[in-house]
């Protein structure tokens, strides 16, 4: 199969510029004594997780329990999920993966959902490796003594192993600007850190501090007592990760290259008009910019519906023809990632492989 038989739409991977992206931060965390783990909710994808794992990664992360167990049936290890496993079904469920994979780590922000893990751990006969969640603007707790008032508990519960701290400040990885990232990120690990500096007062063994994202992990990095990073985007990237700015000052971040695209085929052309069969149902719609036509900047793309884009050829050096195809960047990479069934990975023209989006819809 080569790039032009690919059916679409469909999810291309460039190898060389996915491979340049692992080798960069692989490097730079390796380089700096950090563990990394990287975040599976991009790709969601079994093989990609692997091949993180062959280049260094102590596993993945997970966003749901759903993902983990995917991947955990594929034989991946060192997996963390970093939502809360909250309810007695989940908790049940929790305690199933860890009888599997006995490395799993889960996180809890609430005393009362430490005891249903514990109660769920006992029940299995399994010991369950718990984190706490730390509050940054989203989910946790907040650091300091509340955080340490559920690390306890999870400590003194019989079935229960505490395993250190989740760190993830999403606010700091898409913060716009290289220098307001850095002081974003660099506040909120302080806080991190004196949590555990804090566990450590009261003879609680912290042996995992895992924050960092791909916006903020080259700070991250360089930060005494966070022990390893989460980054998830780097691999792919997409046109809201290239737009926040980067390190020399710049608007563009080009820490990591494109990796990720969206093929599309020219179905009918009307005047300066031409539709692809790519809307809504292609790309994630979040993001407040369309998706970007790849080595097209003459035209522009409109959403035209579930099935369709809009492309205005007004501007155009080229017009497009029924049967053209056109690359695109997609605006949010992890939930476009999420449509699709697979993703063709590509060395030069040539699909080298395709890669099942196992644990697609795994969002409980």
């Amino acid at each position: 199969m080569t790039r032009d038989s690919v059916p679409t739409p469909a999810l291309l991977v460039d190898l060389d510029a996915f491979e340049s992206n692992v080798r960069a931060m692989a490097g730079w965390v390796t380089v700096r004594g950090k563990g990394w783990r990287p975040h599976g909710k991009t790709h969601k994808c079994p093989a990609i997780a692997q091949r993180l794992v062959d280049a260094g990664a102590s596993g993945a992360c997970t966003a749901k329990l759903g993902e983990a167990e995917v991947f955990a049936a594929h034989g991946l290890r060192g997996l963390l999920v970093t939502t809360a496993v909250v309810g007695a079904d989940k908790a049940a469920r929790a305690a199933a993966l860890a009888a599997m994979a006995p490395d799993t780590i889960v996180v809890a922000d609430d005393l009362g959902q430490v005891a249903v893990l514990d109660r769920a751990a006992g029940e299995a006969g399994v010991r369950l490796r718990v984190a706490v969640d730390l509050y940054f603007g989203r989910t946790g707790v907040p650091p300091g003594e509340p955080a340490c008032a559920v690390a306890r508990a999870i400590d003194t519960a019989p079935h229960l192993a505490f395993a250190g701290l989740q760190a993830y400040d999403a606010t700091a990885s898409h913060t716009r600007g290289a220098e307001a990232r850095r002081a974003r990120t660099t506040t909120t690990m302080a806080a991190a850190v004196d949590t555990r500096r804090r566990l450590d007062a009261d003879g609680i063994a912290c042996p995992m501090v895992s924050a960092g994202s791909t916006g903020s992990y080259r700070y991250d990095a360089d930060l005494d007592g966070l022990t390893e990073l989460q980054p998830g985007s780097f691999i792919f990237m997409d046109s809201d990760y290239l737009s926040i700015g980067g390190d020399d000052g710049g608007d563009a971040y080009t820490d990591f290259q494109p990796a990720l695209s969206v093929v599309t085929t020219v179905v009918s052309v009307h005047g300066d008009e031409a539709i692809v069969d790519g809307g809504y149902k292609a790309f994630a719609t979040d993001r407040p910019f369309a998706p970007a036509p790849i080595g097209r900047p003459d035209l522009a793309y409109a959403w035209a519906g579930d099935e369709h884009g809009r492309i205005d050829m007004r501007r155009a050096d080229r017009r497009l023809a029924v049967g053209d195809r056109l690359e695109f960047r997609a605006p949010h990479c992890d939930p476009t990632v999420n449509l699709y069934d697979a993703i063709h990975a590509l060395r030069g023209d040539t699909v080298d492989a395709v890669w099942a989006v196992a644990a697609r819809g795994k969002s409980q």
